[in-house]
């Protein structure tokens, strides 16, 4: 890459219903360039996409919100936690920047989120880049339907959340499913725990926890979104990932059988371990998909 290509990336805050959301934004050097914003997962934040940027910004605008409960972003007190709020306070993100259409990466928890977006505005998705964001029930592993079947008044299900927020809990989200573990930076992992450490973003996690249940009631419609609108998509699926599993990947054929679909040998956090072989495959979608 030559060094002209490198972006100015600004980090900023900008408020959306007494949220404060800390966003990185990418300057490309052309200023109609395709528009992807990224939807990161749990426990992470916009900074799971710093390398992403650094390597395509100056072609492409990138932006990368941190959810309220995530990363630099601050949150009034009382604030209630569950993806249909954080759908909200996205929303009204999108809408401050201006933003008309944009290509949506979707990861994790950018899924739920990013889906509900989709759903409720269809005109602003140009396509959609799939990374580890289920959508479908056989897509959920033995664990995530174990650990999606958890409510409030079981005995133990607070405590069993709580032990997905500690630091080895963290760092196995990173190295589970890796082919090559040394090429997984432990910046993210520990970055991560540092801001679940931070008073309040625990309980944020937990209630976040005991929510994700309606996302699999909403699959149906996400389902029916994509059939109806069949957006340009590529799909690049850790097939370790110890919750998504491969056959979810897969399911998004039945409703876009002509996706674009790539089947990575890593593990949830793919970027991390296969930023190379993903970043060429962003860039020539953008450039076909963008007109």
């Amino acid at each position: 890459m030559r060094l002209l290509d490198v972006p100015r990336t600004a980090h900023r805050h900008i408020e959306v219903d007494g949220v404060r959301v800390f966003y990185r934004d990418s300057s490309p050097a052309r200023p109609d360039a395709p528009v992807m914003l990224l939807l990161h997962g749990f426990p992470s934040a916009s900074h799971q996409f710093r390398r992403l940027i650094d390597v395509l910004g100056g072609r492409y605008r990138l932006i990368a919100p941190d959810y309220p409960g995530f990363g630099h972003t601050e949150v009034p007190e009382g604030f209630a936690y569950g993806f249909d709020r954080l759908a909200d306070v996205m929303e009204g993100f999108v809408e401050r920047l201006g933003l008309t259409r944009f290509v949506m990466y979707v990861f994790d928890f950018g899924a739920p989120i990013g889906f509900r977006l989709a759903t409720r505005r269809p005109e602003w998705i140009a396509g959609l880049v799939v990374q580890n964001g289920n959508a479908y029930e056989e897509g959920l592993s033995p664990q995530a339907r174990d650990f999606i079947a958890l409510r409030p008044e079981d005995d133990g299900a607070e405590e069993t959340v709580r032990g997905l927020l500690t630091l080895p809990a963290t760092r196995g989200q990173y190295e589970g499913g890796t082919g090559h573990a040394e090429l997984v930076a432990p910046d993210g992992w520990t970055l991560d725990q540092h801001f679940l450490d931070l008073p309040g973003r625990k309980e944020a996690q937990v209630a976040l926890a005991f929510d994700y249940h309606a996302n699999v009631g909403m699959y149906p419609l996400w389902h029916a979104w994509l059939r109806e609108h069949v957006p340009p998509t590529l799909i690049a699926w850790g097939r370790g990932d110890p919750f998504f599993t491969e056959r979810g990947a897969r399911a998004y054929l039945r409703d876009l059988p002509e996706a674009e679909l790539h089947i990575l040998d890593t593990g949830h956090f793919a970027l991390e371990e296969k930023l190379p072989e993903i970043a060429p495959l962003i860039a020539d979608f953008l450039d076909r998909v963008w007109t």
